[in-house]
């Protein structure tokens, strides 16, 4: 019994050992090559078992899949006004490509040599084709780092995918400088640019109180012709009233300042009030006795 269990045991391990020399594992964050003979013939870019020959027919590479985060160096280079200006890009990129990357590039740190130089081609090819006030602006609706950063994300991504398998997920602008003779002329544009909105809105302003003032001036204008006519019309109603008033004291004046004291005592006592006065007063005697008034023959 004791040498069945032993070679049940001598048989796994012999076939654990002969499955470890035809197969092998990728896991979840890892890609794989096997060359055949020192020659890429497979790659295997989704997790697995996969069986091969032993070696040293096939050989198995791995590569980390995973996302890695490159960051370039911080170069200057020129904006299409002939502005220099210094920018710092960075890169988020994979293996995607196991056997292009094996053939054309071989090791992570060649990975990043071929990065730095393809990313400072792109950055100089991108930015070269924007002006600087796209990058600087006190107008933050003139900045276009999203697009400039979308730009170049395309350009490198197309470029590198084919000629080393890498995959670049996502590219970004993570610092920018220019250097003290453009950062003086840049704050001296923002004065002048500052300076000129001030005066084209000062400009405005007066342009504003002057059509406001020809305004006023004109309704003033017209307010006065209209009081004028009103006045004249007013006058020339009073001076009609009292030429009949006139002709009535010329026909007969004791009735006409009769009749004005009447109008008087009428006007008086409209409303409720209480008035102390002689009744000799004009026209208040006319309360304790009617004058004797004839008409004229």
């Amino acid at each position: 019994m004791k040498n069945i269990v032993i070679t049940i045991f001598i048989v796994l391990i012999v076939a654990i050992m002969a499955l470890y020399l035809v197969s092998f594992q990728v896991r979840e964050i890892e890609s794989a090559l096997v060359t055949t003979f020192g020659k890429p013939t497979r790659q295997m870019t989704e997790p697995g078992w996969y069986f091969k020959w032993p070696t040293p027919v096939e050989r198995i590479y791995k590569f980390d899949s995973r996302l890695r985060v490159f960051e370039g160096d911080l170069g200057e280079t020129t904006t299409k006004a002939a502005v220099p200006i210094i920018v710092n890009t960075y890169v988020v990129w994979k293996i995607a490509e196991p056997l292009q990357f094996f053939n054309a590039v071989g090791t992570l740190s060649e990975a990043r040599n071929k990065l730095r130089s393809q990313l400072a081609d792109t950055q100089n090819k991108v930015v070269g084709k924007h002006y600087f006030a796209e990058f600087v602006n006190s107008d933050p609706e003139q900045i276009k780092f999203e697009e400039i950063s979308a730009e170049m994300l395309a350009d490198l991504k197309q470029a590198v995918r084919a000629d080393y398998g890498i995959e670049i997920k996502d590219l970004g602008i993570k610092q920018l400088k220019v250097n003290e003779e453009v950062t003086k002329d840049i704050f001296e544009r923002m004065k002048a640019e500052r300076n000129r909105r001030t005066e084209a809105t000062v400009a405005e302003g007066n342009a504003e109180a002057i059509k406001i003032g020809t305004d006023a001036d004109s309704k003033k204008t017209e307010l006065l012709a209209a009081a004028e006519a009103r006045a004249k019309a007013i006058r020339g109603e009073g001076d009609a009233e009292a030429a009949k008033f006139y002709k009535m004291l010329e026909a007969d004046p004791d009735l006409a300042m009769f009749l004005r004291d009447i109008e008087a005592l009428k006007k008086i006592l409209e409303k409720r009030s209480t008035v102390v006065l002689s009744t000799d007063s004009e026209p208040f005697k006319l309360l304790k006795q009617m004058p004797d008034i004839k008409p004229k023959k």
